[in-house]
């Protein structure tokens, strides 16, 4: 998000704030922000669903955490949409299309669908939101072809934290970043954030710019290919954002074709994996990641901090490496495109902040 909306969320370290109302309402105002008004009003519903007796109500009250770092209040707004996309429920569509507004009458509609479905709802809270969002692979591409014009073209990747791994998928996409355009035309998945900011376009793919392979892992990963799996995917896409439901089908689609080479292991084992592995002479290693590094225990990002530095050392012109992360900043709030590369030079790991960006991919501000 840009500075002024950073600030309209609310500055400081938002990801701490450990009273229940404050971070309702931060979240809530995180959404209205990003243009989901019919969200915010489900989230704001919750100060009103604690009130009540349900096992829901018990658990986000009791809740052992950060409600934000550990994103608690999506959790349960994506185990109330999945009873709309499903059928179970339809008391809520005429929320999520914006045609009931009242924050009194949104709260009291969610308090009794929470009732009615109670204990189908509870194991929504046991796991983060897999959003993942295709839109985000934009900032990962800018950042990889950032890094063309630094390092060896040809690129080795990895991905942490998966999820359904649309981000996976990146290389069959099609990128409008700016002026620069990447990817085949034909592809069904389009990528055109806003472009912002003053300083250009992300530099053009090099002639050998390459994405010769894409590994991923998550400890939970989702099979696009299984419907169900698809359809809680889905649930946690805001409902204001119909533009997100049809990158979530262009994915599907491109995954029923050839699945992502997606793994079910700890993100610390994987890493450590990885960079083991064999590296082709005058290629570029890169790990990437997108909104998932809060999700991490701190001794696992640690862990991989270390062995990533371990190897940067041992990294050459021939075979050099690279970290390419959107992440969230847990200061601001504001999700910000970060680099680091190492290939035996004097500024090995140094990083490099390339860009801001909308959290689901909307827009993306350029500092190049």
């Amino acid at each position: 998000m840009s500075g002024n909306e950073a600030s309209a969320g609310g500055l400081g370290a938002v990801m701490d704030i450990e009273d229940f109302a404050a971070a309702i309402d931060w979240q809530a105002d995180h959404a209205e922000i990003n243009h989901a008004p019919c969200t915010a009003r489900i989230i704001r519903a919750l100060t009103k669903v604690i009130e009540g007796e349900t096992a829901c109500a018990r658990r986000m009250t009791s809740w052992q955490g950060l409600s934000l770092k550990d994103a608690m209040p999506l959790r349960i707004a994506g185990g109330l949409h999945s009873l709309s996309l499903t059928g179970a429920d339809d008391r809520l569509v005429p929320v999520y299309s914006g045609e009931i507004t009242d924050q009194a009458q949104v709260s009291q509609l969610v308090c009794s669908v929470i009732k009615t479905h109670d204990h189908t709802l509870l194991p929504w809270f046991d796991g983060p939101p897999q959003t993942n969002e295709a839109g985000r692979s934009a900032s990962i591409m800018a950042g990889l072809l950032w890094l063309a014009h630094q390092l060896p073209a040809r690129f080795e990747l990895f991905e942490l934290g998966a999820s359904a791994g649309v981000n996976t998928m990146l290389e069959r996409y099609r990128y409008t970043l700016g002026d620069t355009k990447v990817g085949s035309a034909s592809s069904p998945m389009q990528i055109e954030p806003e472009w912002r900011g003053g300083r250009g376009s992300v530099p053009a793919a090099p002639d050998d710019f390459e994405i010769l392979s894409v590994h991923a892992c998550d400890v939970a990963p989702i099979d696009l290919s299984d419907e169900a799996s698809a359809l809680k995917l889905k649930s946690y896409v805001w409902p204001d954002a119909p533009g997100r439901m049809a990158r979530i089908d262009a994915a599907v689609s491109l995954a029923k074709d050839n699945p992502p080479n997606l793994v079910e292991m700890d993100a610390g084992e994987f890493v450590e994996q990885r960079l083991a592995a064999p590296q082709t002479t005058g290629t570029t290693r890169a790990m990437f990641h997108s909104i998932m590094w809060q999700y991490l225990p701190e001794r696992t990002q640690d862990a991989i901090t270390e062995r990533f530095e371990a190897a940067g050392k041992r990294a050459s012109a021939d075979a050099p490496l690279a970290w390419v992360a959107l992440e969230t900043d847990p200061e601001t709030f504001r999700h910000e495109l970060k680099v680091r590369c190492w290939n035996g030079s004097e500024d090995d790991g140094k990083s490099h902040t390339l860009a801001f960006a909308h959290p689901h991919g909307a827009w993306v501000e350029w500092l190049g």
